[in-house]
């Protein structure tokens, strides 16, 4: 895999091109099989930074084109020795050249989404700024999503009141199939990467979870990963974001989806969270992802389901199933609190999982080995912050994490 970088004032465009051994179909971190669409894509900044470090620029780049190379990736630029050793760890591939200068920041920011595991983020860190990332069309590649509403997000973002930079790239349409998105996880952070030497940042916060960093989120192992290639901190991209000087950091990594939905309808930003893009003027309410977070919201709030889903509309059929679920911590959850569950949607799973409110009461509280992943820098407003408003888990409580999916 070759790639280079070009800029056009706060453009950058990056076009890259397969070795013979690479391939046009690969899997990302999670084994999602991807098949590429397209060779570019452009990265628009909201000004023209000053000189980009070329381990930043060749991370941005290595998000994307991750799945595809096989042997080697050959940037425009030379990289430090600690991000070729890096890559060559975490995957086995041979990066260079080398020949550059580590770099380092100071500053966190948030990379954020506007949902609640985002905006509960929001809440923990009041005086981090944001990083939105805002997709846009892709001037050779069709845009079949024009339902998925980035712009909307975006207007939604501007009125957090925080301080706020929105990054729009198309590079979600170097995906043919399965859909547009992210080639890696990590490629939401392009931007932030591409602007971290100007915001001096030294970590980025995402809003993973519980779930998606320790108990294996939904399409992956479904079952406790503290070696979770995506998050862990000396997993492959953790190690590859350390080695460019922009650690990751998941504020809300020991903590529940229930916990942040918790967070986030407390905070002040409570009007701008978003988890579905389906609609203008709300969540659409009519697919998955708003009926997964209807269920949470309900049990949060204690109240009856509110959705017009019926059990045989094609996104509740799973729900009809015997388990294992994705995110199924968060189904006992909530089958265990929202009232008259056995007539909802949820019903077959509730009879299924036969989860009650102390079966399911580790889920309230943070679990203390996610705190120890934090930066330093960071780690103790993150502690204190666990330690007043949410509490740890008992030992007990821990070792319901650490057994999930292996009896």
């Amino acid at each position: 895999m070759r790639v280079t970088w070009s800029a056009d004032d706060g453009t950058w465009h990056l076009s890259f091109r397969l070795d013979p051994e690479d391939d046009v179909t690969g899997r990302c971190a999670d084994g999602q099989p991807l098949k590429l669409a397209t060779n570019s894509f452009r990265v628009e900044l909201p000004r023209a930074p000053r000189d980009i470090h070329p381990d930043l620029l060749a991370l941005a780049a290595w998000t994307v084109v991750a799945p595809w190379t096989r042997r080697r990736v050959t940037f425009d630029r030379p990289i430090s020795p600690e991000l070729a050793g890096a890559i060559g760890d975490g995957w086995g591939i041979e990066a260079g050249p080398e020949g550059g200068r580590a770099r380092s920041g100071d500053r966190l920011a948030i990379s954020y989404s506007g949902g609640a595991d985002s905006v509960a983020v929001a809440a923990m860190l009041p005086d981090a700024s944001f990083v939105h990332f805002q997709r846009v069309s892709h001037p050779r590649v069709p845009n079949r999503w024009t339902h998925y509403r980035s712009d909307v997000l975006a207007a939604l973002a501007a009125r957090t009141g925080r301080e706020l930079t929105v990054v729009r790239s198309d590079l979600e349409f170097t995906l043919a199939e399965p859909r547009p998105g992210y080639p890696e996880h990590h490629a939401v952070a392009a931007g932030a990467l591409l602007l971290a030497d100007e915001l001096d940042l030294g970590g980025l916060a995402f809003g993973y979870e519980l779930g998606s960093r320790w108990l294996g989120g939904d399409r992956y192992l479904l079952r406790y990963t503290p070696d979770n290639p995506m998050w862990a901190p000396h997993g492959a991209w953790g190690r590859a974001f350390a080695a460019a000087g922009l650690h990751i950091v998941l504020p809300v990594g020991g903590v529940s989806e229930a916990v942040t939905m918790r967070l986030a309808l407390g905070s002040e930003l409570r009007e701008q969270v978003r988890w579905c893009l389906r609609g203008v003027n709300g969540p659409c309410g009519t697919c998955g992802k708003c009926l997964y977070k209807e269920l949470i919201q309900a049990a949060v709030e204690r109240r009856p389901l509110r959705t017009t889903i019926t059990a045989g509309r094609p996104v509740a059929r799973r729900w009809q199933q015997p388990p294992p679920y994705g995110g199924q911590e968060m189904i006992e959850y909530g089958c265990a609190r929202v009232p008259g569950i056995e007539d909802t949607v949820f019903g077959a799973a509730a009879g299924y999982l036969r989860a009650t409110e102390s079966s399911t009461a580790w889920l309230d509280r943070c679990y203390r080995p996610a705190i120890a992943e934090i930066p330093e820098a960071w780690r103790k407003q993150v502690h204190d912050f666990m330690d007043g408003e949410i509490g740890f888990m008992t030992e007990d409580e821990a070792r319901r994490v650490e057994t999930w999916g292996t009896a």
